[in-house]
């Protein structure tokens, strides 16, 4: 009696634990962007206007700034406003530092994508110890001449939230290329290793690990 009734509680909570946490990331994002609404003068808020609250609406504004704001910056006027700006940002110490390295990594994700090119392994922290990593671009010049390695530049992200993690230079030999697309190798990391891709092998060829190229 027991054991079923454990099977069942089990059953349950793998049908009720993922809908909730997915419930409550979307509550989270839909109330943090329905904050926009606040930028509005009170007096043409919709909630001021409708006597309640419409979940969602700052959704539909963001997206509203950002088209407004495209088609601004994409003629001539608006790409001098920008330059005007970004000059006025440079000119600020730690400002102009941050600035310039949350642009340049937003045109890299957006101009070719993706951010990551390959799920890879690293032996990391220790040897012997092997972790999942992204490849995000080929090595700086200036450090393969310096150090006579060729180096790829991997992100170890942390687990569970992989928004966080390590930037490591590895010599390209180091590195072991997997098959796993961008997606499972998240799913891997968000879950802890709990969920594992699964893979298929083709020939015998598949079962030794490739160096990546």
């Amino acid at each position: 009696m027991m054991v079923t009734l454990r099977r069942y509680l089990m059953a349950g909570l793998l049908v009720w634990v993922p809908l909730g946490v997915t419930l409550l990331i979307v509550a989270f994002l839909v109330d943090l962007m329905d904050q926009t609404l606040l930028l509005l003068p009170a007096s043409i808020q919709p909630e001021y206007l409708l006597g309640f609250r419409i979940p969602g609406l700052g959704i539909a504004l963001t997206l509203a700034i950002v088209l407004l704001t495209g088609m601004i910056v994409t003629n001539l006027f608006g790409k001098q406003l920008v330059s005007i700006g970004e000059r006025v940002l440079h000119r600020i110490p730690l400002v102009r530092s941050i600035y310039a390295a949350v642009k340049q990594v937003t045109e890299s994700m957006f101009s070719s994508g993706k951010s990551f090119r390959k799920v890879v392994l690293v032996e990391y922290p220790h040897k012997g110890s092997w972790t999942l990593a992204f490849q995000t671009g080929a090595g700086a010049e200036e450090v393969r001449l310096k150090t006579g390695r060729d180096v790829t530049n991997v992100f170890v992200p942390t687990t569970p939230n992989p928004t966080s993690g390590f930037f490591l230079m590895v010599p390209r030999e180091d590195v072991i290329e997997l098959d796993m697309s961008i997606d499972d190798g998240l799913k891997m990391l968000l879950s802890v290793g709990v969920v594992v891709p699964a893979y298929k092998k083709v020939g015998v060829t598949d079962q030794r690990p490739h160096k990546l190229l």
